[in-house]
C-alpha cells in the first residue's frame, strides 16, 4: 500500500499543478543571447547528517584499531551474498554437502578472530567461579595463603613495596577501563536524547520536500512565460530580425552596384567641372598668347625689312655681312610663340551636353534605390503579419496545454496522503520515545551496575592500599600489626572475594556484547562507510531470482532498469532531484512529453508558410538609366586630347627672346657701322622689351599658371573619363539590371534560408526552456537529500550512537575485568603484609643457633 502511495507522490511532485501566467506583461526588450530562467526556488533542509563524537572519538578509534587486529580480513561480500541467496536454509538442512561445508568453513575462517576471543571470554567466565571456589576451599585448609603465618624475610619491605606498586598500577588500569566504560555509557544515554532532534529534523525536511516540490514545479511551468515573452518579442520584431537579415544578404550584392552608380554620378559632376575649367583656361591662355604672337610677328616683319637693305645683297658688300644677314634671315622662323592655344577648338558643345545631363539628379535616384532596399524589414513585417499573429495564438494554446496536462494527475491528493503518512509515522515514532527512554534507563542502570561491581573491587583495593600503607609499622611484628593495617589487608581480601564473584558475570556480558557489537561494526557499519554494503544489497537476483535490480523491480516491475541502492543513495547525497535519482523517466518520461519537435511542430509549420515578395524594390528608375546613357553620349570622345596636352606642355616661345636678342646684337656688331647695324641692334632691344613686358609677367602671373595647370589636369581627367566610357556605363547598367533581377526573381532561396534560420532561432527558445526544465528536474526540483539523510540518520543512530558506544563500553569493561586477574594475585600476596598474623617466626638466643620457635 505504501509503495503505491510513494510512487504516486513521486509522480505527483513532478506534475504538480500550476497555472501558467497568461496575463500580458508590459513588453520589455530582453537581453540577447541565452534565456535566463532564474533559480528554482527551494527551502533549506535542516538535517546535518554528520556526527562528530568529540573527545570520546579517540576511544572509538582505539576500538576500531582493536577490532582490526581481531578481524583484519576484508568484507566478505561474496560469502554474505551466497548466504543471503541461500537464506541459510540449505546450510541448515543440507550441511553435509561439500559446497555448504565450504561456506561454513569460510564463515568460520572470517569469524576466527571473534571466535577465539569469545572462546577465551567463555573460558574465563567458566573457570573464574570454579577457580574461586577451589581457592576458597584451599584457603579454608590454610593453604593458598590462608595460613595466618608469615615467614620473616630480609627483602620483605622490598616485596611489599613492589606488590603495592603493582597493585596500585593494576587498579589504575582497571580504573581507566571502567572510566572508559562509564563514559561510553553516558555518551550513549546523552546521544539517545538527540534521537528525537534528529528524527524531528528529518520529518521537518520531508515536510519541506513535500511543500516545496509543487511550488518548484509551478515555477518550472510558469517559466514558459519567459520563453514565450522572448518568442513574442522576436515575432513582433520579425521585420528588423528576419527582414534585417535578408537586407544584409542582399546588401552584400546590391551595395557595390549602387556605389558604382553613385560614383558615376560623382564622375558626371566632376566631368562638367573639368569642361568648365577647360573652357575658362583656354580663353585665358588664348588671350595672353594672341597678343604675344602679334608683337613677335611685327618684330619678325621689321627684321625682314631691315634685311632687305642693299647692304646685305650688293656685290660690293662685305662677304661677312652678307653671310650674317643670311644667318639672321634663317633664324627669324624661331621668333614665334610655341604653345598656340588659338588653334585649339573649344569644348562648348560637350559642356552644354553635360549641363543637360546634370539636369537629372542621378544621386537622388540612387538614394531612392537605397531607401527602397532599406525598406526590406518593413516589407517583411507587413507581409508576415498574419503568420506572426497565428503563431502567437499557438503560444497561448501551448501554455494552456501544459497547464491542462499537469492538472490531469491527482497531485494534491497524493501530497495530502503522503503528508498524512508522514504525520502518522511521526506520531508512531513519538509513541515509541517513552519506551526508548525507559529501555535506555534500564540499560543505563544495568551498565552502571556492571561498572559498580568493578568499582566495588577498586574501592576495596584502594582502601586496602590506603589503610595498609598508612597503618603499616615496620617495627611491629606480624602478630602485633595495628588495626588499620589489618583492616587494609582484610579489605584487599574482600576485593579478591568480590573479584571472584563478579568477574565471570562481567566477562560473560562483555563476551556477548563483543560478539554482537564487533560483528555489527565489521559487517554493517564499516561496510556502510566504504559502500561495500551497497554492493551486497545491489547484487543482481539477490532479493528475488527473477529480479536483477530489486528497487526498479519492486517499484516499476522492470528489474533491468539501472537503478541501484548505491546510485540512489549517492544521487540523493548530492542533493539532486528525485526525478533522476529514482529514474522516474520510467514512469513519466519528460523527454517524450517535452519533445522539441512535437512541442514546436505547429509553430514551425506556420513559420515555414511565410511568403515574402521583394519584387517591388526598385534599385534605379528608368530616368536614372537614361541619364547614364546620356552621359556616355555627351561627346567626350570627340575632344582631341593629344593636341591640348601637346600645347599645354610647350613653352611660351620657340626660342628664348633674350638669347635671340643677344645673338642678333652680336651678329650686328660684326657688321660695318652703318644703318644696318643700328637697325639690327634696335630690333634686339625690341625683343628684350617684349620679353620683359610680356613673357616675364605672363610666366610669373598666377592667372596664366593656374590656367595652364587647370587645363592640363582637366584634360587628363577628361581623357581618363572618356576612355571606354560607353562600355563602362553599359557595365554599370548591366550590374544594376543583374541586381534588380536578383531581388525581383532570384531571392526565393535566400528568403527560404533566412526564414529557416529565423525559425531555428524561435525553436531554440523552446529548446532552451525544455533543456532547462529537464536539467532542473534532474538537479534542482524535489532534491532528495532528506531520503539520504534518513539513511545517514539511521547509520548515526545505529552505528555512531549505539554500536560505537556499546563497543567502547565492552572494551573498557573487558579491559577492567581482565586486569582483575593480576589484581587478585597481587592483592592476595600483599594482604599477607598488612593483616595481623596468628603466628610468627621468633629467633631464640638460648637455643641452638639456627632454630626457630613458634610463639602463639
Amino acid at each position: 500500500m505504501w509503495k503505491t502511495g510513494v510512487l504516486l507522490l513521486l509522480l505527483g511532485v513532478l506534475l504538480a499543478s500550476g497555472e501558467l501566467h497568461q496575463e500580458r506583461e508590459p513588453r520589455r526588450l530582453p537581453p540577447p543571447g541565452k534565456l535566463d530562467f532564474g533559480y528554482v526556488p527551494g527551502g533549506v533542509y535542516e538535517t546535518l547528517a554528520h556526527y562528530e563524537p568529540g573527545p570520546i572519538g579517540i576511544l572509538f578509534q582505539m576500538l576500531r584499531a582493536f577490532l582490526y587486529v581481531v578481524q583484519p580480513s576484508a568484507f566478505p561480500q561474496e560469502l554474505i551474498v551466497k548466504l543471503a541467496k541461500d537464506r541459510f536454509g540449505a546450510i541448515q538442512t543440507e550441511y553435509q554437502k561439500p559446497e555448504n561445508i565450504v561456506l561454513s568453513l569460510q564463515a568460520i575462517y572470517y569469524e576466527i578472530g571473534f571466535l577465539v576471543c569469545a572462546a577465551m571470554g567463555l573460558l574465563f567466565a567458566v573457570l573464574m567461579p570454579i577457580v574461586g571456589l577451589f581457592f576458597c576451599m584451599c584457603r579454608c585448609c590454610d593453604n593458598c595463603g590462608g595460613e595466618m603465618h608469615q615467614r620473616q624475610k630480609k627483602n620483605a619491605d622490598c616485596q611489599r613495596g613492589l606488590l603495592g606498586t603493582l597493585l596500585f598500577s593494576t587498579s589504575l588500569v582497571i580504573t581507566i577501563g571502567i572510566l572508559c566504560a562509564y563514559a561510553a555509557n553516558q555518551n550513549l544515554s546523552s546521544q539517545v536524547k538527540n534521537i528525537r532532534r534528529l528524527v524531528n529534523s528529518n520529518i521537518k525536511d520531508l515536510h519541506t520536500f513535500v511543500n516545496d516540490t509543487p511550488m518548484q514545479i509551478d515555477y518550472l511551468i510558469s517559466q514558459y512565460a519567459t520563453a514565450k515573452k522572448k518568442v513574442v518579442y522576436d515575432l513582433n520584431n520579425i521585420g528588423p530580425i528576419l527582414g534585417g537579415r535578408i537586407h544584409d544578404q542582399l546588401d552584400k550584392e546590391v551595395h557595390p552596384v549602387m556605389d558604382e552608380v553613385l560614383n558615376m554620378a560623382r564622375v558626371m559632376q566632376e566631368t562638367k567641372e573639368a569642361l568648365e575649367n577647360v573652357s575658362v583656361s583656354l580663353e585665358v591662355l588664348q588671350e595672353g598668347t594672341g597678343k604675344l604672337n602679334f608683337n613677335l610677328s611685327v618684330v619678325r616683319t621689321n627684321i625682314n625689312r631691315t634685311l632687305d637693305n642693299p647692304g646685305c645683297h650688293e656685290e660690293q658688300s662685305d662677304v661677312t655681312t652678307v653671310q650674317l644677314c643670311r644667318n639672321i634671315s634663317q633664324s627669324l622662323s624661331q621668333l614665334q610663340i610655341s604653345a598656340n592655344f588659338t588653334r585649339l577648338p573649344n569644348v562648348n558643345s560637350q559642356l552644354e551636353n553635360m549641363r543637360n545631363v546634370l539636369r537629372t539628379d542621378l544621386s537622388a535616384f540612387v538614394q531612392r534605390g537605397y531607401a527602397s532596399l532599406n525598406n526590406t524589414p518593413q516589407m517583411v513585417f507587413e507581409q508576415t503579419g498574419s503568420v506572426t499573429e497565428s503563431v502567437q495564438n499557438l503560444l497561448d494554446s501551448i501554455g494552456k496545454n501544459i497547464s491542462r496536462f499537469s492538472k490531469t494527475f491527482p497531485v494534491q491528493t497524493c501530497l495530502s496522503n503522503f503528508t498524512i503518512f508522514i504525520n502518522h509515522a511521526h506520531a508512531k515514532v513519538e509513541d515509541y520515545y517513552p519506551e526508548i527512554d525507559k529501555m535506555d534507563f534500564y540499560r543505563w542502570i544495568g551498565c552502571i551496575a556492571l561498572c559498580c561491581m568493578v568499582v566495588l573491587v577498586l574501592a576495596f583495593n584502594y582502601l586496602g592500599l590506603l589503610c595498609g600503607t598508612l597503618g603499616y609499622d615496620k617495627h611491629a611484628s606480624p602478630t602485633t600489626r595495628g588495626c588499620i593495617s589489618n583492616t587494609g589487608g582484610t579489605m584487599l581480601m574482600a576485593g579478591v572475594g568480590f573479584s571472584f564473584i563478579f568477574s565471570w558475570v562481567l566477562m560473560g556480558v562483555v563476551t556477548i556484547i563483543f560478539l554482537a557489537g564487533g560483528n555489527m561494526e565489521k559487517l554493517v557499519c564499516e561496510p556502510f562507510y566504504t559502500k561495500e554494503l551497497f554492493k551486497v544489497v545491489d547484487t543482481p537476483y539477490l532479493v528475488r531470482p527473477e529480479w536483477k535490480n530489486f528497487i526498479p523491480g519492486y517499484m516499476y516491475g522492470d528489474s533491468e532498469l539501472e537503478l541501484t541502492a548505491e546510485s540512489l543513495y549517492s544521487t540523493c547525497k548530492e542533493n539532486k532531484g528525485i526525478y533522476s535519482a529514482m529514474r522516474l523517466d520510467k514512469v513519466f518520461n519528460i523527454s517524450s512529453f517535452l519533445n522539441t519537435t512535437a512541442f514546436t511542430a505547429d509553430v514551425v509549420g506556420h513559420l515555414d508558410s511565410i511568403k515574402i515578395d521583394l519584387s517591388t524594390i526598385t534599385l534605379l528608375e528608368p530616368e536614372g538609366k537614361q541619364n547614364l546613357l546620356d552621359f556616355s553620349e555627351a561627346g567626350l570622345s570627340e575632344i582631341n586630347y593629344a593636341d591640348y596636352l601637346e600645347e599645354v606642355n610647350k613653352g611660351v616661345t620657340v626660342v628664348n627672346l633674350l638669347s635671340f636678342a643677344t645673338v642678333l646684337e652680336a651678329q650686328a656688331d660684326l657688321m660695318p657701322r652703318g644703318p644696318l647695324q643700328t637697325a639690327l641692334k634696335g630690333h634686339a632691344s625690341t625683343l628684350r622689351q617684349i620679353h620683359s613686358q610680356q613673357i616675364t609677367p605672363m610666366e610669373q602671373a598666377m592667372k596664366y599658371g593656374r590656367a595652364r595647370s587647370a587645363l592640363n589636369q582637366s584634360m587628363r581627367f577628361l581623357e581618363r573619363t572618356a576612355s571606354d566610357l560607353p562600355n563602362k556605363v553599359l557595365a554599370v547598367l548591366s550590374a544594376v539590371n543583374a541586381a534588380q533581377l536578383l531581388i525581383s526573381q532570384n531571392t526565393t532561396h535566400l528568403i527560404s534560408q533566412e526564414t529557416k534560420k529565423y525559425t531555428a532561432m524561435i525553436v531554440d527558445y523552446f529548446r532552451q526552456y525544455i533543456e532547462w526544465v529537464k536539467t532542473s528536474l534532474a538537479l534542482e526540483v524535489a532534491p532528495c537529500k532528506p531520503f539520504s539523510n534518513i539513511v545517514d540518520t539511521a547509520d548515526i543512530i545505529a552505528c555512531s550512537f549505539l554500536v560505537d558506544s556499546m563497543n567502547t563500553f565492552w572494551m573498557g569493561l573487558g579491559c577492567s575485568t581482565i586486569f582483575l586477574l593480576p589484581s587478585i594475585i597481587l592483592a592476595v600476596k600483599l594482604a599477607k603484609y598488612y593483616r595481623r598474623m596468628d603466628t610468627e617466626d621468633v629467633y631464640d638466643d638460648s637455643s641452638v643457633s639456627g632454630t626457630w620457635h613458634f610463639t602463639l
